[in-house]
Protein backbone atom coordinates (compact mmCIF):
# COMPACT_ATOMS: atom_id res chain seq x y z
CA UNK A 1 0.00 0.00 0.00
CA UNK A 2 1.22 3.17 -0.73
CA UNK A 3 0.56 6.95 0.99
CA UNK A 4 -2.17 9.08 -0.08
CA UNK A 5 -1.16 10.94 -3.62
CA UNK A 6 1.84 8.60 -4.03
CA UNK A 7 1.91 6.33 -7.14
CA UNK A 8 2.58 2.49 -7.66
CA UNK A 9 5.77 1.41 -9.13
CA UNK A 10 3.73 0.96 -12.14
CA UNK A 11 0.82 4.33 -13.35
CA UNK A 12 -1.84 3.12 -12.21
CA UNK A 13 -5.68 4.43 -12.09
CA UNK A 14 -6.34 3.05 -8.76
CA UNK A 15 -3.76 4.34 -6.23
CA UNK A 16 -4.74 3.02 -2.92
CA UNK A 17 -4.24 4.91 0.19
CA UNK A 18 -2.28 3.16 3.86
CA UNK A 19 -4.80 0.91 4.97
CA UNK A 20 -6.47 2.56 7.55
CA UNK A 21 -6.25 0.99 11.44
CA UNK A 22 -8.85 -1.29 12.79
CA UNK A 23 -10.69 -0.37 14.64
CA UNK A 24 -9.65 -2.67 18.07
CA UNK A 25 -6.84 -4.90 18.05
CA UNK A 26 -8.66 -7.70 19.71
CA UNK A 27 -11.70 -7.91 17.24
CA UNK A 28 -11.11 -11.38 16.40
CA UNK A 29 -11.45 -12.47 19.85
CA UNK A 30 -15.50 -12.02 19.73
CA UNK A 31 -15.71 -13.01 16.59
CA UNK A 32 -14.02 -16.76 17.32
CA UNK A 33 -16.23 -16.49 20.63
CA UNK A 34 -19.76 -16.13 18.50
CA UNK A 35 -18.48 -18.47 15.99
CA UNK A 36 -18.13 -21.25 18.96
CA UNK A 37 -21.42 -20.38 20.36
CA UNK A 38 -23.06 -20.83 16.98
CA UNK A 39 -21.00 -23.76 16.12
CA UNK A 40 -21.51 -25.16 19.71
CA UNK A 41 -25.13 -24.85 19.15
CA UNK A 42 -25.46 -26.35 15.61
CA UNK A 43 -23.86 -29.49 16.81
CA UNK A 44 -26.19 -29.61 20.36
CA UNK A 45 -29.09 -29.19 17.86
CA UNK A 46 -28.48 -32.97 16.50
CA UNK A 47 -28.33 -34.20 20.27
CA UNK A 48 -31.25 -32.53 21.57
CA UNK A 49 -34.68 -32.26 19.98
CA UNK A 50 -35.49 -28.81 21.63
CA UNK A 51 -32.86 -26.89 19.51
CA UNK A 52 -33.94 -28.06 16.02
CA UNK A 53 -36.12 -24.96 16.19
CA UNK A 54 -32.99 -23.32 16.46
CA UNK A 55 -30.73 -24.55 13.53
CA UNK A 56 -33.53 -24.32 11.07
CA UNK A 57 -34.19 -20.51 11.96
CA UNK A 58 -30.36 -19.80 12.15
CA UNK A 59 -30.01 -21.30 8.56
CA UNK A 60 -33.10 -19.72 7.05
CA UNK A 61 -31.49 -16.20 8.36
CA UNK A 62 -27.62 -17.23 6.41
CA UNK A 63 -29.44 -18.16 3.68
CA UNK A 64 -31.52 -14.50 3.81
CA UNK A 65 -28.64 -12.89 4.05
CA UNK A 66 -25.61 -14.49 2.87
CA UNK A 67 -25.80 -13.26 -0.57
CA UNK A 68 -26.33 -9.62 1.00
CA UNK A 69 -23.40 -9.61 2.85
CA UNK A 70 -21.18 -11.29 0.76
CA UNK A 71 -22.30 -8.77 -1.64
CA UNK A 72 -21.57 -5.75 0.94
CA UNK A 73 -18.01 -7.36 1.89
CA UNK A 74 -17.19 -6.82 -1.96
CA UNK A 75 -18.08 -3.86 -2.95
CA UNK A 76 -16.60 -2.38 0.65
CA UNK A 77 -13.32 -4.13 -0.71
CA UNK A 78 -13.54 -2.59 -3.96
CA UNK A 79 -13.75 1.14 -2.78
CA UNK A 80 -11.26 0.47 -0.26
CA UNK A 81 -8.86 -0.46 -2.93
CA UNK A 82 -9.93 1.87 -5.83
CA UNK A 83 -11.69 4.96 -4.43
CA UNK A 84 -9.32 7.41 -2.95
CA UNK A 85 -10.13 9.13 -0.12
CA UNK A 86 -10.39 12.57 -1.48
CA UNK A 87 -13.88 11.37 -3.71
CA UNK A 88 -14.88 10.90 -0.29
CA UNK A 89 -14.41 13.61 1.39
CA UNK A 90 -15.21 16.05 -1.64
CA UNK A 91 -18.61 15.08 -1.45
CA UNK A 92 -19.52 13.68 2.35
CA UNK A 93 -17.30 15.36 4.67
CA UNK A 94 -18.00 18.94 4.90
CA UNK A 95 -20.69 20.28 6.97
CA UNK A 96 -23.06 21.34 4.06
CA UNK A 97 -26.65 20.36 3.70
CA UNK A 98 -26.36 19.08 0.25
CA UNK A 99 -23.56 16.42 1.88
CA UNK A 100 -27.01 14.67 4.01
CA UNK A 101 -28.63 15.07 0.79
CA UNK A 102 -25.91 13.26 -1.22
CA UNK A 103 -25.57 10.67 1.92
CA UNK A 104 -29.13 10.12 1.34
CA UNK A 105 -29.23 9.63 -2.34
CA UNK A 106 -26.19 7.25 -2.50
CA UNK A 107 -28.24 5.27 -0.05
CA UNK A 108 -31.27 4.94 -1.99
CA UNK A 109 -29.15 3.72 -4.77
CA UNK A 110 -27.64 0.86 -2.64
CA UNK A 111 -29.16 -2.76 -3.22
CA UNK A 112 -28.18 -3.84 0.20
CA UNK A 113 -30.04 -5.17 3.14
CA UNK A 114 -29.51 -3.85 6.27
CA UNK A 115 -26.70 -5.70 7.23
CA UNK A 116 -25.28 -5.65 3.48
CA UNK A 117 -24.66 -2.04 4.08
CA UNK A 118 -22.72 -2.09 6.64
CA UNK A 119 -19.51 -3.02 5.36
CA UNK A 120 -20.14 -0.35 2.69
CA UNK A 121 -21.55 2.58 5.69
CA UNK A 122 -18.04 1.40 7.53
CA UNK A 123 -15.61 1.82 4.41
CA UNK A 124 -16.86 5.27 3.28
CA UNK A 125 -16.28 6.18 7.05
CA UNK A 126 -12.85 4.79 6.95
CA UNK A 127 -12.25 6.72 3.82
CA UNK A 128 -13.73 10.21 4.91
CA UNK A 129 -17.27 10.16 5.06
CA UNK A 130 -18.40 12.49 8.06
CA UNK A 131 -20.70 11.18 10.97
CA UNK A 132 -23.87 12.51 10.07
CA UNK A 133 -23.22 11.71 6.40
CA UNK A 134 -22.21 7.98 7.75
CA UNK A 135 -25.67 7.94 9.76
CA UNK A 136 -27.84 9.09 7.18
CA UNK A 137 -26.21 6.97 4.72
CA UNK A 138 -27.06 3.81 6.72
CA UNK A 139 -30.79 5.00 7.88
CA UNK A 140 -31.49 5.35 4.34
CA UNK A 141 -30.61 2.72 2.49
CA UNK A 142 -32.09 -0.51 3.90
CA UNK A 143 -36.08 0.27 3.28
CA UNK A 144 -35.15 2.94 1.02
CA UNK A 145 -33.36 1.29 -1.54
CA UNK A 146 -34.74 0.31 -5.11
CA UNK A 147 -35.21 -3.09 -4.29
CA UNK A 148 -37.22 -3.24 -1.87
CA UNK A 149 -39.04 0.17 -2.79
CA UNK A 150 -40.45 -2.90 -5.39
CA UNK A 151 -40.76 -5.38 -2.51
CA UNK A 152 -42.64 -2.78 0.01
CA UNK A 153 -45.29 -1.90 -3.02
CA UNK A 154 -45.59 -5.64 -3.78
CA UNK A 155 -46.97 -6.14 0.22
CA UNK A 156 -48.43 -2.94 0.77
CA UNK A 157 -49.24 -1.40 -2.63
CA UNK A 158 -49.42 2.37 -2.52
CA UNK A 159 -48.92 2.96 1.06
CA UNK A 160 -45.26 1.54 0.44
CA UNK A 161 -44.04 4.60 -1.21
CA UNK A 162 -44.77 6.35 2.40
CA UNK A 163 -42.79 3.89 4.08
CA UNK A 164 -39.59 5.00 1.27
CA UNK A 165 -40.85 8.81 1.87
CA UNK A 166 -40.70 8.06 5.55
CA UNK A 167 -37.89 6.48 5.85
CA UNK A 168 -35.89 8.73 3.54
CA UNK A 169 -37.03 12.08 5.01
CA UNK A 170 -35.90 10.45 8.48
CA UNK A 171 -32.53 9.71 7.22
CA UNK A 172 -32.30 13.45 5.74
CA UNK A 173 -33.07 14.93 9.23
CA UNK A 174 -31.47 13.12 11.35
CA UNK A 175 -28.04 13.47 9.26
CA UNK A 176 -29.09 17.10 9.18
CA UNK A 177 -29.67 16.85 13.23
CA UNK A 178 -25.99 15.72 13.61
CA UNK A 179 -24.64 18.33 11.35
CA UNK A 180 -25.82 20.72 13.96
CA UNK A 181 -24.15 19.03 16.49
CA UNK A 182 -21.14 18.33 14.72
CA UNK A 183 -20.90 22.20 14.01
CA UNK A 184 -21.12 22.51 18.10
CA UNK A 185 -18.12 19.97 18.29
CA UNK A 186 -21.00 17.88 20.22
CA UNK A 187 -20.16 14.52 17.90
CA UNK A 188 -16.83 13.08 16.90
CA UNK A 189 -14.78 14.35 14.30
CA UNK A 190 -14.29 11.70 11.61
CA UNK A 191 -9.94 11.28 11.54
CA UNK A 192 -10.03 9.52 8.51
CA UNK A 193 -11.25 12.79 6.62
CA UNK A 194 -8.36 14.61 3.92
CA UNK A 195 -8.58 18.20 3.43
CA UNK A 196 -9.90 18.88 -0.74
CA UNK A 197 -9.99 22.27 -2.25
CA UNK A 198 -13.02 23.24 -3.38
CA UNK A 199 -11.79 23.48 -7.28
CA UNK A 200 -10.37 19.39 -6.85
CA UNK A 201 -12.29 17.55 -9.65
CA UNK A 202 -13.10 13.85 -9.03
CA UNK A 203 -14.21 14.09 -12.94
CA UNK A 204 -10.57 14.90 -13.86
CA UNK A 205 -8.93 13.08 -11.71
CA UNK A 206 -10.39 10.11 -12.48
CA UNK A 207 -9.61 10.88 -15.90
CA UNK A 208 -5.82 10.96 -15.18
CA UNK A 209 -5.60 7.74 -13.42
CA UNK A 210 -7.69 6.25 -16.14
CA UNK A 211 -4.73 7.40 -18.66
CA UNK A 212 -2.16 6.09 -16.26
CA UNK A 213 -3.47 2.86 -15.48
CA UNK A 214 -1.58 0.22 -17.43
CA UNK A 215 -3.57 -3.31 -18.25
CA UNK A 216 -1.23 -6.50 -16.96
CA UNK A 217 -1.56 -9.16 -14.93
CA UNK A 218 0.65 -7.91 -12.99
CA UNK A 219 -1.41 -4.90 -12.22
CA UNK A 220 -4.65 -7.07 -12.00
CA UNK A 221 -2.84 -9.70 -9.43
CA UNK A 222 -1.84 -6.47 -7.17
CA UNK A 223 -5.55 -5.60 -7.48
CA UNK A 224 -7.15 -8.51 -6.79
CA UNK A 225 -4.38 -8.83 -3.37
CA UNK A 226 -5.80 -5.49 -2.43
CA UNK A 227 -9.03 -6.37 -2.76
CA UNK A 228 -8.83 -9.33 -0.75
CA UNK A 229 -7.08 -7.23 2.15
CA UNK A 230 -9.76 -4.50 2.34
CA UNK A 231 -12.57 -7.55 2.34
CA UNK A 232 -10.73 -8.89 5.11
CA UNK A 233 -10.10 -5.76 7.35
CA UNK A 234 -14.04 -5.18 6.95
CA UNK A 235 -14.70 -8.63 7.64
CA UNK A 236 -12.46 -8.30 11.04
CA UNK A 237 -14.21 -5.21 12.13
CA UNK A 238 -18.14 -6.29 11.23
CA UNK A 239 -18.22 -9.82 10.78
CA UNK A 240 -18.76 -11.03 14.12
CA UNK A 241 -21.80 -8.00 15.11
CA UNK A 242 -23.64 -9.15 11.63
CA UNK A 243 -23.12 -13.54 13.42
CA UNK A 244 -24.22 -12.16 17.30
CA UNK A 245 -27.52 -10.76 15.37
CA UNK A 246 -28.14 -13.05 14.00
CA UNK A 247 -27.37 -15.45 16.64
CA UNK A 248 -29.69 -13.69 19.25
CA UNK A 249 -32.42 -13.50 16.48
CA UNK A 250 -32.29 -17.48 15.86
CA UNK A 251 -32.99 -17.94 19.59
CA UNK A 252 -35.93 -15.51 19.86
CA UNK A 253 -37.03 -16.75 16.03
CA UNK A 254 -37.30 -19.87 17.22
CA UNK A 255 -38.74 -20.01 20.94
CA UNK A 256 -40.68 -17.18 21.52
CA UNK A 257 -43.91 -17.83 19.64
CA UNK A 258 -45.57 -15.36 17.16
CA UNK A 259 -48.88 -14.94 18.75
CA UNK A 260 -47.22 -12.85 21.17
CA UNK A 261 -45.89 -10.31 19.01
CA UNK A 262 -48.79 -10.49 17.61
CA UNK A 263 -50.92 -9.88 20.78
CA UNK A 264 -49.04 -6.46 21.80
CA UNK A 265 -48.31 -5.14 18.52
CA UNK A 266 -51.87 -2.91 18.47
CA UNK A 267 -52.28 0.35 17.00
CA UNK A 268 -51.42 2.22 20.22
CA UNK A 269 -48.33 3.74 21.77
CA UNK A 270 -47.82 0.70 23.84
CA UNK A 271 -48.14 -1.33 20.60
CA UNK A 272 -45.70 0.53 18.90
CA UNK A 273 -43.10 0.58 21.65
CA UNK A 274 -43.76 -3.39 21.77
CA UNK A 275 -43.37 -3.05 18.05
CA UNK A 276 -39.89 -1.00 18.53
CA UNK A 277 -38.19 -3.52 20.97
CA UNK A 278 -38.98 -6.49 18.72
CA UNK A 279 -37.67 -5.17 15.96
CA UNK A 280 -34.45 -4.46 18.03
CA UNK A 281 -34.44 -7.91 18.23
CA UNK A 282 -35.28 -9.08 15.44
CA UNK A 283 -34.13 -6.94 12.98
CA UNK A 284 -31.96 -9.14 10.25
CA UNK A 285 -32.42 -7.77 7.23
CA UNK A 286 -35.33 -5.37 4.98
CA UNK A 287 -36.06 -8.59 2.75
CA UNK A 288 -36.73 -10.65 5.74
CA UNK A 289 -38.34 -8.34 7.95
CA UNK A 290 -40.90 -7.05 5.20
CA UNK A 291 -42.83 -9.87 5.24
CA UNK A 292 -42.93 -9.89 8.59
CA UNK A 293 -44.18 -5.98 8.98
CA UNK A 294 -46.83 -7.10 6.46
CA UNK A 295 -47.97 -9.74 8.39
CA UNK A 296 -48.49 -7.47 11.28
CA UNK A 297 -50.18 -5.07 9.52
CA UNK A 298 -52.42 -7.70 8.01
CA UNK A 299 -53.48 -9.15 11.48
CA UNK A 300 -53.29 -6.02 13.53
CA UNK A 301 -54.27 -2.93 10.27
CA UNK A 302 -51.58 -0.94 12.28
CA UNK A 303 -50.06 0.29 9.30
CA UNK A 304 -47.78 2.82 11.22
CA UNK A 305 -46.63 -0.35 13.45
CA UNK A 306 -45.55 -1.97 10.24
CA UNK A 307 -43.28 0.97 9.55
CA UNK A 308 -42.36 0.91 13.01
CA UNK A 309 -41.16 -2.03 12.81
CA UNK A 310 -39.06 -2.14 9.61
CA UNK A 311 -37.81 1.61 10.54
CA UNK A 312 -37.51 0.86 13.84
CA UNK A 313 -35.17 -1.65 13.40
CA UNK A 314 -32.76 0.47 11.36
CA UNK A 315 -32.61 2.71 14.34
CA UNK A 316 -32.41 0.18 17.70
CA UNK A 317 -30.49 -2.48 15.60
CA UNK A 318 -27.66 -3.16 19.06
CA UNK A 319 -25.52 -4.41 15.28
CA UNK A 320 -25.43 -1.52 13.73
CA UNK A 321 -25.37 0.85 16.86
CA UNK A 322 -22.73 -1.28 18.33
CA UNK A 323 -20.40 -0.74 15.07
CA UNK A 324 -21.15 3.33 14.83
CA UNK A 325 -20.23 3.15 18.62
CA UNK A 326 -17.10 1.51 18.20
CA UNK A 327 -15.84 2.87 14.62
CA UNK A 328 -17.39 6.29 14.53
CA UNK A 329 -18.15 7.46 17.81
CA UNK A 330 -19.93 6.89 20.97
CA UNK A 331 -21.61 10.53 21.07
CA UNK A 332 -22.44 10.27 17.45
CA UNK A 333 -24.27 6.52 18.47
CA UNK A 334 -26.11 7.86 21.20
CA UNK A 335 -27.09 10.73 18.69
CA UNK A 336 -28.64 8.85 16.10
CA UNK A 337 -30.88 7.04 18.22
CA UNK A 338 -31.91 10.28 20.26
CA UNK A 339 -33.11 12.13 17.00
CA UNK A 340 -33.85 9.36 15.04
CA UNK A 341 -36.22 6.86 17.22
CA UNK A 342 -39.03 9.87 17.97
CA UNK A 343 -39.39 10.45 14.49
CA UNK A 344 -39.99 6.72 14.35
CA UNK A 345 -42.64 6.97 16.76
CA UNK A 346 -44.38 10.50 15.72
CA UNK A 347 -44.56 8.91 11.76
CA UNK A 348 -45.54 5.62 13.51
CA UNK A 349 -48.49 7.61 15.30
CA UNK A 350 -49.81 9.37 12.46
CA UNK A 351 -49.61 6.55 9.82
CA UNK A 352 -51.78 4.57 12.79
CA UNK A 353 -54.45 7.60 12.95
CA UNK A 354 -54.48 8.49 9.15
CA UNK A 355 -53.61 5.47 7.50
Amino acid sequence: MTEEGTSHPHPSCCEHEKQAPRAKKGIRRPLATVLFAMFFLLAASFVFPFLIPFRQTLFQYLKMIGWPVTAGFILGGLIDFYIPREYISKFLAKNRKRTIFYAAGLGFLMSACSHGILAITMEIHKKGASGPAVVSFLLASPWANLPITLLLLGFFGVKGVLIIFSAITISITTGLGLQFLDRRRWIEKNKYSVAVDDDFSVRRDLAQRFRQYSLSARQLAEDFRGIVKGIWALADMILWWVLFGILLASLVGAFVPHGVFQRFLGPSIFGLLITLATAAILEVCSEGTSPLAFEIYKQTGAFGNAFAFLMGGVVTDYTEIGLVWINVGRKTALWMVALSLPQVLLVGILLNKFF
